[in-house]
């Protein structure tokens, strides 16, 4: 007999179709060693599965301007707004973990609105990468993004928006690097593209590098916003490929 995965997860862990329906959507959810991918997906109603917890967003910063959080892998960024009381200033995709803003005060949001804008926003990101990444390269394409029924798609077309992005490589380990890119801009899917197009993709960048992985990393570490300097350390994900990256300053 066959049925939709969140239906079997659901009578598994004793919790309801729309709250499987979510784990799944939200990459948490694995069987013989695989994320199930489409919570729709029809398999044998004697699969079992394993859920990767989730861990809950932390404050990093917080004054009566600005809140600084880091958000887990798979948090989705509208949901701080319910849980913290506050508007987003930036937003990360789901899959990637670190630093989210939120402002309290409206002026001084429009104040960092303007700052995006302007580009003059510091923003860095730590990955792990495909292949061996020798040395510092700028990619300079632009990035046109289209909205699709599954989502935004972006790519690289000269139709698109300027994005400049800076990989630096930090160390090398079994193929893969860990390196660290500064943006200059801050276009939807920026990274991900741009590590595609220089043929080190992300490692779990399912959409764009066609990675399979437990997760992706790619995490944002900095943002330097007026004079505010906020940093968001590495979750224990990113300690599950072999980097000895505990103490190490970036």
């Amino acid at each position: 007999m066959q049925e939709k995965a969140y239906k079997i997860l659901a009578l598994q862990e004793n919790i309801s179709n729309r709250e499987a329906k979510e784990l799944i959507d939200k990459g948490c959810v694995f069987t013989h060693g695989k994320k199930v991918l489409i919570a729709r997906a029809l398999m044998s109603n004697k699969t079992k599965f394993n859920i990767i917890k989730m861990s809950n967003p932390s404050i990093i910063f917080e004054d009566d301007k600005i809140i600084a959080i880091n958000k887990p892998y798979s948090y989705i960024s509208e949901d701080l707004e319910k849980k913290f009381g506050a508007k987003l200033l930036n937003r990360i995709d789901k899959q990637t973990s670190g630093i989210i803003l939120l402002c309290k005060d409206e002026n001084f949001k429009k104040l960092c609105i303007e700052e995006f804008k302007q580009q003059k926003v510091y923003k860095s990101y730590i990955a792990i990468l495909d292949g061996i990444l020798a040395e510092e390269i700028e990619v300079n394409e632009p990035i046109l993004t289209i909205k699709t029924k599954r989502g935004a798609l972006s790519k690289i077309s000269k139709e698109g928006l300027s994005a400049s992005s800076l990989f630096i490589p930090i160390m090398v380990q079994a193929k893969k690097t860990l390196a660290k890119i500064i943006i200059h801009t801050g276009r939807t899917h920026q990274i991900r593209v741009h590590a595609n197009f220089i043929k080190h993709g992300i490692i779990g960048d399912e959409k764009y590098a066609r990675i399979i992985n437990n997760r992706m990393y790619l995490h944002s570490y900095e943002i330097n916003l007026f004079d505010y300097k906020f940093k968001a350390d590495l979750d224990h994900g990113f300690f599950n490929l072999g980097f000895e990256i505990k103490n190490l300053d970036f």
